[in-house]
């Protein structure tokens, strides 16, 4: 139940960010026009959802990405969270 919630505060807190990060938080619709450019994760980098979406945000920007969509996180003291990228 911890990672539904979990996601869905990361989908909304994406949705009232569109633009504030290069690589943008999609869902899996959007996903479906762009080609997979692999995963990344991020862990332990905070309490606040927002954290985390500009962890994996400038982790996709390393790679080249221009969009990310988060396939799994959860909470366990510390956040995780797992997303595919998207060129």
């Amino acid at each position: 139940m911890k990672i539904k919630t979990t996601l869905a505060a990361f989908s909304l807190l994406s949705v009232l960010s569109f633009g504030s990060f290069a690589a943008q938080s999609i869902d899996a619709s959007q996903a479906e026009k762009l080609h997979s450019a692999g995963t990344i994760t991020v862990s332990g980098v905070g309490t606040a959802p927002s954290d985390i979406r500009q962890a994996l945000s400038a982790k996709a920007d390393a790679k080249g990405a221009t969009a990310y969509r988060v396939i799994e996180a959860r909470s366990e003291g510390n956040f995780h969270a797992t997303a595919e990228i998207y060129k």
